[in-house]
């Protein structure tokens, strides 16, 4: 399966999570997931998937568009 849309989406929220100082902890609190989880979606070697909803809820912890995630054009 090709997964440059879910690296994409990843190093969105990885950038997003380092600018504004959050930690892993955090995003763990407002995806209603494990910490392990999310470092498992930040860990190339063993990626766990976002959703669309946890995209929904990244966008009001970092108050941007969930469309921040996405490429503005196909990859």
């Amino acid at each position: 399966m090709n997964s440059d849309i879910y690296d994409y989406t990843i190093d969105v929220m990885r950038k997003k999570r380092r600018d504004k100082g959050i930690s892993l902890q955090t995003i763990a609190d407002c995806l209603n997931v494990s910490k392990t989880f999310v470092a498992n979606i930040e860990n190339p070697k063993n990626r766990a998937r976002l959703n669309f909803q946890h995209v929904n809820e990244l966008s009001k912890l970092f108050e941007c568009s969930p469309k921040d995630f996405l490429p503005t054009e196909p990859l």
